[in-house]
């Protein structure tokens, strides 16, 4: 159920040297400890957690992104004052988006909440906040699974070894600012208007959105506007576009695979050896062209014109800095296909049966409302709550001076933590 934060506010404190997803220091207890715990996955690779608390805590609230370190995120000091253990855990991709497979990633994840459990803590929570909620989502759900029902292999081919390992269970899900997955998200954003994928300056004007001929204009004169007609050929495009992609990576992949297996049969040539070396890499440019960045009247919320990257479409567009920029076959297949990706809510959300709560800032500009409530409604879970708090994607301020929507999540994620998971 959606809840107004009108009223909810606690007093305003000072904006002034806001850090995005990190801790304000002077909001830490004075006698919180961090330790460091260097932590190896079944499958081999090793993934850093931190555990910040104060000392005899019951519950774990565990934090993790796929491709950032959080080790400092913003909900830390509020946990611990409120009586919660945080764990925050780097991923083995800590950056790096060029070989994120997903359902390694579910590795990473595993491997935290045994290390919790070894620890002692009676319940863990998992908090995932943006791409870390999908990324919960997956791991719930393949651990909700009989081991021989989950998934074997990657969508690039290569074996997944989940199973043959232990994925423990969670008591409960946070989920802040969450979109429904990182594939999802670069559907929605990638740009169908791309003809060449070799050449970044193509376009097809028809699809170009923004041209005022199609309907753009920038937020002085009062942003886009997108006629039904375009926005259902643009949709329809970009699922096209990520058709093209997904069969690209699948031709690099099998091109890879047949010349290993014509070495391995002793038929291979020195240019085979080469092929079956390689590790292939591709560049997918203009990711971030979500129209309803554009025109604010598609999808309407508190948000500003311009994307999480920022106001200018031509700078975060074409620039080197975007979603999916540089990929593998196997990480554009698990990660950044919106097609091919496992790990979104529309097929994990109802394996979600614990106790969860939904944050969603309402002036988010890369979650949008009608995402939310898709995410919501997916969640199987019969005790689920979503509170909308005014805010951008990392709960700042949308106005000067208005109250930090990160206060009043806080509030909410607390209150809700108590009830469930007394201190």
């Amino acid at each position: 159920m959606a809840e107004d934060n009108k009223g909810s506010a606690p007093e305003k404190r000072v904006t002034a040297g806001l850090r995005g997803a990190s801790w304000n220091p002077d909001l830490l207890p004075a006698d919180i400890k961090s330790a460091v715990y260097p932590t190896q996955t079944a499958d081999g690779a090793q993934v850093i957690g931190v555990l910040h608390h104060r000392g005899g805590e019951k519950t774990a609230v565990f934090i993790m992104h796929p491709r950032e370190l959080l080790i400092s995120h913003y909900m830390v000091p509020y946990l611990v004052k409120a009586g919660y253990a945080a764990w925050v855990q780097g991923p083995r991709t800590v950056g790096n988006d060029l070989r994120l497979e997903h359902e390694l990633a579910v590795h990473d994840v595993a491997a935290g909440v045994a290390r919790l459990r070894e620890l002692g803590f009676e319940k863990i929570v998992l908090l995932g906040n943006s791409g870390g909620a999908s990324l919960f989502a997956f791991y719930n759900h393949q651990a909700s699974l009989p081991a021989d029902q989950r998934i074997a292999r990657t969508p690039g081919g290569r074996p997944t070894k989940l199973p043959e390992t232990e994925l423990l269970p969670v008591d409960g899900f946070i989920f802040i600012a969450p979109h429904p997955g990182q594939g999802k998200l670069v559907l929605a954003g990638i740009d169908p208007s791309l003809t060449d994928e070799k050449d970044p300056f193509s376009v097809d004007p028809a699809l170009d959105p923004f041209t005022e001929a199609n309907g753009f204009k920038p937020a002085a004169e009062g942003g886009a506007t997108y006629a039904p007609d375009f926005i259902s050929r643009y949709r329809a495009a970009q699922k096209e576009r990520v058709a093209r992609i997904d069969q690209f990576a699948k031709g690099l992949i099998r091109d890879k695979m047949e010349a290993k297996k014509r070495g391995k049969d002793g038929n291979g040539t020195r240019e085979d050896a080469q092929k079956a070396a390689l590790g292939a890499m591709f560049n997918v440019w203009r990711t971030d062209a979500d129209l309803r960045c554009f025109d604010l009247k598609l999808d309407p919320s508190d948000r500003r014109f311009g994307t999480v990257w920022g106001a200018d479409p031509v700078a975060s567009n074409y620039g080197s800095v975007g979603f999916a920029r540089i990929c593998t076959p196997e990480s554009w297949l698990s990660t950044w296909s919106g097609l091919s990706s496992n790990a979104s809510f529309d097929k994990c959300g109802g394996a979600i049966s614990q106790p969860s709560l939904l944050i969603y800032y309402t002036g988010d500009n890369t979650v949008f409302p009608t995402d939310v409530q898709a995410i919501f409604d997916s969640i199987g879970a019969n005790d689920k709550q979503r509170h909308d708090v005014r805010g951008n994607h990392h709960g700042q301020p949308i106005k000067r001076d208005e109250p930090i929507g990160q206060d009043i999540a806080a509030k909410h994620i607390t209150d809700w933590l108590q009830q469930r998971y007394p201190t």
